[in-house]
């Protein structure tokens, strides 16, 4: 049976004034991630991306380390929320000294918004997720394996809806997604299952000086 990997990109340029590029580790974590997905000997993989420029650019670095043949589509539905914008409304940023200043302000806005449920909010974005990796599912013959490249908040949505899990539980596996992490998938007759969450093995031993959260 097919199988998806997501993978979350690699470090953005979080504090900086372009958010969006990767740091100057981000292309090392893709080449790692690149590596140890290339090690799992995916079968002829389809490789898509959302259309932020972290994620297509993790995804062409891993995909050029790992010798994945092909283009890497784009599909904006595997695009993270204005997590910004949403800790901006809820709080000033400004107070956010450290990055668990504002990871802390941001666990608190995310359950403000998934509980709120209003249909244009944290509801369209989970469907929007949903219809992602289903819609790649279906590209998906039995012969053949599929690698998202997005973001923490897409997989952790995913991830919720597959587990039925509850606004705490997505905030949790948001808040300890690992840039350039693996979450794996198996397509089946019945739908999605989820086999594994946030798997960053590659970023242990001689790599744990790439694991970053942010």
């Amino acid at each position: 049976m097919p199988v998806i990997h997501l993978v979350r990109h690699a470090q953005a340029s979080f504090g900086a004034a372009d958010y969006d590029a990767l740091s100057p580790v981000g292309p090392d974590q893709a080449a790692v991630v690149g590596r140890a997905l290339a090690a799992r000997k995916p079968r002829e993989p389809l490789i898509t991306a959302g259309t932020l420029v972290r994620q297509r650019e993790t995804a062409l670095g891993l995909a050029g380390t790992a010798g994945f043949a092909g283009p890497v589509d784009t599909d904006a539905r595997w695009n993270e929320y204005d997590f910004l914008h949403l800790v901006a409304e809820a709080a000033e940023v400004g107070q956010a000294r450290s990055n668990a200043d504002f990871q802390g302000l941001l666990d608190v806005a995310l359950r403000a918004w998934i509980e709120e449920d209003a249909p244009d909010g944290w509801r369209a974005f989970a469907d929007g997720a949903l219809a992602a990796v289903t819609a790649l599912a279906e590209r998906l013959g039995r012969g053949r394996d599929g690698i998202a490249v997005t973001s923490g908040g897409v997989i952790a949505a995913i991830c919720g809806a597959l587990l039925d899990a509850p606004p705490a539980g997505v905030v949790a596996l948001n808040r300890v997604m690992v840039n350039a992490s693996i979450t794996t998938l198996l397509v089946g007759s019945s739908g999605l299952t989820l086999l594994t969450v946030n798997d960053h093995a590659h970023f242990t031993g001689d790599g744990r000086a790439l694991l970053t959260y942010r």
